[in-house]
């Protein structure tokens, strides 16, 4: 009997069941974000390995088994070709994986019409060793961050992450340690649950970066539940989906127990493209930088009167704050905001930061 199309997002739920299939039932242009660990593609000259060569010794999941490129790339495009139609037009993908397969996947995604943002490397701290001496210890993976196509207008809090690093520009190499301790899951026999589970340290970033809060995270082949849990936490909605019983499990007790945070502080903080505009006209106005005050550069070596009607003055030029700027130094444009300055209590303050207090 064929599968049918549900008639509302399964939201907050892992549905048991092939990627595929499972995808298929979902409707059109339902998903913001879509999270995806697709399988390795190890097994490819008789012995199923891991990233860093060594041989997996508790994999045998048949889906992470694929004997021929061909084969691979068949069931590659399919899962990426479903993701792009659950996306709505604005929405993006990341897609993590190792030198097995993650060049194989950029190129299917670029054929079937992803634009390609980003390429981030996942630095391991802690990577496992490279047993037979024969290569260089593999420690990274690499994430393929994409829109839905190349006029989407996707998401990227831009601020939270620079905030999240130290007020840095968050770079595209990412230092996190592999899931380990107690976050490692583990069996009745003690051992590694599942052989590839994510660090929920690198779920928060690439979450935090890409979605607001009740946002729908997807993630097609979700494990134990590490892409449901951290969106739990901040607050977005998630869909997983895992053909293995044993891991939806134990995703149902990791979400059991995850508690979201207040959901004012897992709004990202915006960015200044975001914040909305405000002219010099208003700082005039309101009596902020009134006419008649006298406007400086950082270093005192240029002034410039304001007028009435927000134009300011220096000898013969007379215009826009970014006008007379760039004229006073001879250059072809000038950001006024941060150029010019106004002297409060003894010091001097650049216009930018007067009209932050204005901002809600």
């Amino acid at each position: 009997m064929p599968l049918t199309a549900v008639r509302e997002l399964p939201l907050d739920q892992l549905l048991l069941g092939d990627a595929v299939e499972m995808m298929r039932m979902l409707p059109d242009a339902s998903i913001d974000c879509v999270f995806a660990d697709p399988p390795y593609n190890l097994q490819l000259r008789g012995e199923l390995r891991r990233p860093d060569d060594s041989v997996v010794d508790g994999v045998d999941d048949d889906w992470d088994k694929f004997t021929d490129f061909a084969a691979y790339d068949e069931f590659s495009r399919a899962w990426l070709s479903e993701a792009r139609r659950l996306m709505h037009k604005d929405a993006t993908i990341w897609v993590i994986g190792s030198y097995h397969n993650i060049f194989r996947l950029g190129a299917i995604m670029q054929d079937l019409g992803f634009w390609i943002l980003n390429d981030v490397i996942w630095r391991k701290t802690n990577p496992m060793p490279n047993f037979r001496g024969r290569r260089f210890t593999n420690a990274h993976e690499t994430l393929i961050w994409a829109a839905r196509e190349p006029k989407s207008r996707y998401r990227f809090n831009y601020q939270a992450m620079k905030s999240l690093n130290d007020d840095t520009q968050m770079r595209s190499d990412w230092t996190i340690p592999l899931c380990t301790g107690g976050e490692r899951l583990r069996n009745q026999h003690g051992l590694k649950l599942h052989p590839t589970q994510k660090p929920e340290a690198l779920l928060h970033r690439v979450i935090l970066a890409a979605t607001n809060p009740d946002d729908v995270v997807l993630d097609p082949f979700s494990g134990t539940a590490t892409t449901a849990t951290v969106a739990k936490r901040l607050n977005r909605h998630f869909i997983g989906i895992e053909r293995h019983p044993a891991y939806v499990e134990a995703g149902w007790a990791r979400l059991r127990e995850m508690r979201a945070a207040p959901a004012h502080l897992t709004r990202p903080m915006p960015s200044r493209r975001e914040a909305p505009r405000i002219a010099f006209g208003v700082l005039v106005e309101r009596g902020l930088v009134p006419p008649g005050t006298l406007l400086h550069d950082r270093l005192r070596r240029v002034s410039a009167t304001v007028a009435a009607d927000a134009s300011i003055i220096a000898g013969a030029h007379r215009g826009s704050i970014h006008q007379v700027g760039a004229a006073v130094q001879n250059a072809a444009s000038c950001n006024g905001w941060t150029f010019w300055h106004i002297e409060r209590e003894g010091r001097l303050v650049a216009l930018d930061h007067v009209r932050e207090t204005l901002r809600p």
